[in-house]
């Protein structure tokens, strides 16, 4: 790309020559890191030892909500219970929480409806649905999902983030669009233009997915307690 604007320039005057050539194996294009994250064969076990995990309640709700919905850890750590629509069984997440700054609707399966009403008892007198341990007037501090997932035995295996490849990669396996997996994920809109007006995309397409992924988590923690793993 440097060389061809190198080019531009020397073909409109605005430089003598192209340096891209001599820079050649100098730079190194740095390898892409992923995200550790959990395959579908680890699921059971992980369900298993999530239910088994006797840390703050709302930290072990929190994971749990965070698989259900594969939304970025700061989306989540940072929700407000006004966010919440029950009636609708939404969770509209505002632009100015957003990385890709628009708005993004969760469609909230009955199992993710459930841990919010579980929650509603434990901190639904407070603005954030997942307050600090320390301070319950700001939301859950980065480290404390993370280091939940250490305590289980995670470390290196699985991160928060991580859940959004686990959910992708299981989704894209059993044929869902890609397109409403890519809007579920909040992935970014190239058309400016079209971003302002597709939070709502795909939505119908979106709940019956979420609700999909719901009901495969549950088989897969029947799965781990039936084969006493």
């Amino acid at each position: 790309m440097c060389g061809q604007i190198f080019m531009y320039a020397i073909a409109t005057g605005r430089a003598e020559r192209n340096p891209v050539p001599d820079l050649r194996g100098a730079l190194k294009t740095p390898v892409t890191k992923h995200h550790s994250h959990l395959k579908a064969a680890d699921l059971p076990e992980y369900l298993k030892k999530l239910e088994a995990y006797d840390g703050d309640a709302i930290t072990k709700l929190a994971l749990r909500f965070l698989l259900l919905t594969f939304v970025r850890t700061t989306e989540l750590r940072a929700a407000q219970w006004l966010e919440i629509d029950f009636d609708k069984a939404e969770w509209r997440i505002p632009a100015e929480r957003m990385k890709m700054k628009e708005v993004h609707i969760v469609p909230l399966s009955k199992q993710a409806a459930a841990i919010l009403r579980e929650l509603k008892k434990l901190s639904g007198h407070h603005l954030y649905i997942f307050p600090n341990q320390n301070n319950r007037t700001t939301f859950m501090s980065e480290n404390t999902m993370l280091y939940a997932l250490y305590r289980m035995g995670y470390h290196s295996r699985t991160t928060g983030h991580g859940f959004r490849s686990t959910a992708s990669t299981i989704l894209n396996e059993h044929d869902f669009p890609p397109d409403v997996i890519e809007r579920q994920l909040a992935h970014c809109e190239r058309n400016k233009v079209r971003a302002a007006y597709n939070y709502a995309q795909y939505l119908p397409q979106r709940r019956k997915m979420m609700q999909w992924w719901s009901d495969y988590l549950d088989e897969a923690a029947i799965e781990s307690a039936s084969a006493g793993h």
